[in-house]
C-alpha cells in the first residue's frame, strides 16, 4: 500500500501543507509515523478522506476556469472492473474525474485505490497516467 507525506497529501487534496497538518492534528485524517518520524497517510485512507472532503464542500467558492488541456494530479478513489471495460475515479482536490478505459489498460498501469494518478483532460476525453 502506498503512503503519502503530509505535503504530498496536501498537493493531492488541493490545500496547503499547513491545512493538511491541522486536519491530521485534529484527527480528521488518519496518520502514522515511519522509522524516521515522518507522518504518513495510507493511500486508501487518503482516498476515502478526499471523497469525504469533496462531498462536504459547500460550493461557496468561485469555480476555477481552465483550458481544455489540463492535468489533474489526484488519488484513485474507485475502480470498477468489467470483463472488457473499466471505470476509474480520481479525486483531484475538489474535482472528481471519472474515466472509462479498458480493463487491460487498468491492469497494465497497475492502478489501485489509494495510489497517486493524474487525469488528463482534453475536450471530452479523460486520460489516466500513473504517477
Amino acid at each position: 500500500m502506498q503512503s503519502y507525506t503530509i505535503g504530498q497529501a496536501a498537493r493531492l487534496l488541493g490545500v496547503s501543507p499547513d491545512t493538511a497538518r491541522r486536519w491530521a492534528d485534529a484527527g480528521r485524517m488518519a496518520t502514522h509515523r515511519d522509522e524516521g518520524g515522518r507522518r504518513l497517510i495510507d493511500g486508501q485512507d487518503l482516498a476515502a478522506f478526499s471523497v469525504e472532503l469533496a462531498r462536504s464542500d459547500t460550493g461557496d467558492e468561485e469555480p476555477s476556469y481552465t483550458s481544455v488541456r489540463n492535468a489533474f494530479p489526484g488519488i484513485v478513489t474507485a475502480i470498477k472492473l468489467g470483463d472488457v471495460a473499466a471505470q476509474v475515479e480520481i479525486q483531484a482536490g475538489p474535482h472528481r474525474l471519472v474515466s472509462l478505459l479498458t480493463r487491460e489498460a487498468v491492469e497494465e498501469l497497475g492502478l489501485e485505490v489509494g495510489m497517486e494518478a493524474t487525469a488528463r483532460v482534453k475536450s471530452t476525453n479523460v486520460h489516466i497516467d500513473r504517477t
